[in-house]
């Protein structure tokens, strides 16, 4: 067979094995098993190189072995690093005379080396990893051996890179299903114990780690409690409650700040209270900012985890802040003998939801407001950042009062920011939230709601009704037209159907967004407010700034009241493009 044939056969070869296998870590080992055939080598590594990590993960494979030996190395480090920056392949039959040879890597994986071959892999323009020949079986490597790798390391490269492109959009997947499933259940229970185990396991299946814990701060007593672990030993217990500030978790709920501990023993804050712990994970628990609690991960294992660990913990740890934050609440309304006391805990979970001011933005004169009746009922209405450019707006209104009303405002807020992170369309995250609602309230309960998203920078909005009232938008040449465009009220039918419409603003227009308390108010002759009522409002008072159109607008509301009038919550935004 003439060594052309010889060549030939393998990239066929190859090629047909590249094409048939696309799980990653199969992958992976076939390209060292390839590797090794096709340079009779006595061992291979793949070395992956990402731009986004201090670290170069690698896998090394001994020949007739089942067992892939994982680890990291420093980033440029060994001839590795010098094949990396230069994008050369180098062949090296005497590593021990090559000053770029990284010799501990004898000790990290147990393997003397003699020689090495090392090819870049080239995927899209850029360096995306090396694979390495260890040690030729008989004699010495040849540039033969060299043109063989490096005639492999195309396919090697493209094989890799697709493999890698699939495992991350399978992961990417699976991280969204996982944090759905954790807000649908969030939504539909109190129990903190059974929502925080959820969140652990869910985290087990994308990120390793072998004890994990939840912890709250007391900020009465200044100190910090555990109120779920898992994999911690029951005779450390004096670490369950720490000062505040305390060790890594104290830390971070003093800070509000997320952290990576690849060595623990050479952190001075971690407190020993598990002897195998190496590497530790920790993320604050936060409501609109403010820091409740702390989530920790740790692993028996050295530099365990990495920036999309931590992306991914953060997003749990904000799940579990919602979740912890409605039990509690909820726990002290039930321990509440009094109907004021349970009615004024139901105000705060409202109150906490609602923006504490309102945006500035480029163009735009923005500005809301949320007057409580006597009882509480479920209005609410929010200022949501999205990217930059983009701002969220949206009012809804709960059926029903006290506590029930409250809670339901909650799981439709959470479950609406949920959506808005994970960018769909606005028709697509109405349809989610709907859904949701309704697999997680009572039947009867349901919320009319509206969501847009304001483009600043284009002077877009784009929205979707859900059976709320009418937004009115009054023109600057004085027409009026409202803001239909939508669907039914969340949570009634399960499989609704929403529309979305955008329109383009012009200076001098206003938007005004209201609840039913701002037009269902009565006069002493029987006769409601209604909608003709507040644009005639909107007429007369256009021309003053956001702030000043909602205020005289319940002013002259609150005037024509009968004083015998009940009134429900008043809410209401405006928007003036300036």
């Amino acid at each position: 067979m003439t060594e052309q044939t010889r060549m030939e056969k393998l990239f066929l070869h190859a090629a047909r094995e590249l094409n048939a296998t696309i799980e990653y870590e199969d992958l992976v080992r076939l390209v060292m098993e390839l590797t090794m055939e096709a340079v009779d080598a006595e061992a291979a590594m793949i070395h992956r190189i990402d731009a986004n990590v201090d670290k170069v993960r690698a896998r090394f494979l001994n020949r007739g072995s089942r067992d892939v030996v994982y680890f990291k190395l420093p980033k440029g480090k060994g001839l590795i690093g010098w094949v990396a920056e230069n994008r050369e392949p180098v062949i090296v039959n005497d590593v021990n005379k090559d000053e770029r040879f990284y010799t501990p890597i004898h000790d990290i994986i147990d393997k003397q080396f003699r020689s090495v071959i090392i090819v870049p892999l080239i995927g899209r323009g850029r360096v995306i990893g090396v694979v390495e020949a260890i040690n030729k079986c008989s004699g010495e490597f040849t540039d033969r051996d060299l043109d063989t790798l490096f005639g492999l390391a195309n396919q090697f490269a493209v094989a890799i890179d697709n493999a890698s492109l699939l495992r991350e959009a399978k992961n990417e997947a699976m991280k969204r299903r996982l944090l759905f499933q954790v807000g649908t259940k969030l939504s539909s229970t109190l129990n903190i114990d059974e929502v925080l185990k959820l969140i652990l396991d869910s985290l087990h299946k994308v990120v390793k780690f072998d004890a994990g814990g939840v912890y709250l701060i007391n900020e009465r007593e200044g100190d910090i409690s555990s109120v779920y672990a898992e994999g911690y030993d029951k005779e450390n217990e004096k670490f369950v409650h720490m000062k505040f500030g305390q060790g890594l978790v104290g830390w971070s709920a003093k800070t509000g700040e997320a952290l990576i501990i690849p060595n623990v023993a050479s952190d001075n804050r971690y407190v020993d209270a598990r002897p195998t712990t190496r590497s530790e994970l920790v993320a604050p628990m936060k409501i609109d900012g403010r820091v409740i609690g702390v989530m920790n991960l740790e692993s028996d294992n050295s530099d365990s985890f990495d920036a999309d660990s931590l992306d991914l913990l953060t997003a749990f740890a904000s799940q579990a802040a919602i979740s912890v934050e409605r039990a509690l609440l909820h726990k002290k309304m039930l321990e509440s003998k009094r109907l004021e006391e349970q009615l004024a805990i139901a105000r705060q979970i409202q109150l906490t939801f609602l923006p504490k001011g309102d945006p500035s933005l480029p163009g735009y004169d923005i500005s809301g407001v949320n007057i409580p009746s006597e009882e509480v009922g479920g209005d609410y209405f929010d200022f949501i950042k999205i990217i930059e450019h983009q701002t969220g707006i949206s009012i809804a209104d709960v059926s029903g009062k006290g506590i029930p009303a409250a809670l339901i405002m909650a799981s439709y807020r959470a479950s609406l920011i949920a959506e808005i992170r994970n960018n769909y369309a606005i028709r697509t995250i109405c349809g989610k939230v709907n859904r949701l609602l309704h697999e997680s309230v009572e039947q009867g309960n349901y919320v009319t709601a509206f969501y847009g998203v304001l483009d600043s920078k284009n002077d877009i909005f784009t929205f979707s009704n859900c059976g709320h009232n009418r937004p009115v938008l009054y023109r600057e040449n004085g027409s009026v037209e409202y803001l239909l465009e939508g669907g039914p009220a969340l949570g009634v039918i399960k499989d609704s159907v929403y529309e979305e419409r955008p329109i383009f603003l012009r200076p001098g227009d206003v938007i005004v967004f209201y609840t039913d308390g701002v037009t269902e108010v009565v006069n002493n002759e029987g006769k409601e407010f209604g909608l003709e009522g507040l644009v005639a409002l909107i007429k007369k008072y256009r021309k003053l700034p956001a702030r000043e159109i909602h205020r005289k607008i319940y002013n002259e509301i609150t005037a024509f009241a009968s004083p015998r009038h009940n009134f429900d919550d008043l809410t209401m935004i405006v928007i003036k493009k300036l």
